[in-house]
């Protein structure tokens, strides 16, 4: 039943899913990496000083895109009933939500990552520090992005409240992350993986519980 239930919440949110729009983020990403380069101008130096944090800022954006996806239909149409009915609760519900966005937004955004390094002209080993730094950290926006939209979904207004409590949710993620770079060592990479680690392991709780109070409202 989670296999299935994982296969139906891919079919809804991997590109050509039946939401749509599930595009965008990659669309939005490269977007970012491409004007970037006409703002700053031809710096080649200034461009691989400051790209890899651009890749994290236009990531982290991008992640906010499909918030009002995620959970606020199937709260609507009344699917979590349907589950608590059939045995699956809301936190494995959940869990299952929060791997089924990082399959569909992360592993794009990790390909695209290679033709916007290139476009901002960052070297191998800069390259191979903000891959490892996105796979750590993409897993912990994935789960504050679930639980965010389990938060939101009753709200009215909720899809720009989300993006808003995404942000300053994500900086700690962000500044490992990307301060990675300016050392040139994993160590803040490590501490980004720690923090999607616990985000991973609090996540299906949280927004688990989001999703009860919404059902009992």
């Amino acid at each position: 039943m989670i296999w299935q239930l994982l296969k139906r919440d891919l079919s809804l949110l991997l590109p050509g899913g039946k939401r749509g729009g599930t595009m965008l983020p990659l669309l939005f990403f490269l977007a970012v990496a491409m004007l970037y380069p006409f703002a700053v101008g031809p710096d080649a130096p200034l461009l691989a000083r400051t790209g890899g944090g651009v890749i994290w800022v236009a990531a982290l954006l991008a992640a906010i895109l499909p918030l009002d996806r995620l959970i606020a239909p199937d709260l609507e149409l009344g699917v979590f009933d349907q589950l608590a009915l059939r045995g699956i609760s809301e936190d494995i519900a959940i869990a299952v939500r929060i791997i089924a966005h990082w399959l569909s937004f992360a592993p794009l955004l990790l390909l695209a990552t290679l033709p916007a390094a290139a476009l901002l002209g960052l070297e191998g080993e800069t390259v191979g520090l903000v891959l490892l730094g996105l796979l750590a950290g993409t897993p912990g926006l994935a789960a504050i992005g679930v639980m965010i939209a389990a938060l939101t979904a009753g709200l009215r207004g909720g899809a720009a409240l989300s993006g808003l409590m995404l942000i300053p949710l994500s900086v700690p993620i962000l500044i490992f992350g990307a301060g990675s770079l300016a050392r040139g060592d994993i160590t803040g990479i490590a501490l980004c993986g720690a923090i999607s680690l616990l985000l991973l392991a609090a996540g299906p709780f949280a927004g688990g519980a989001a999703i009860r109070a919404a059902r009992e409202s």
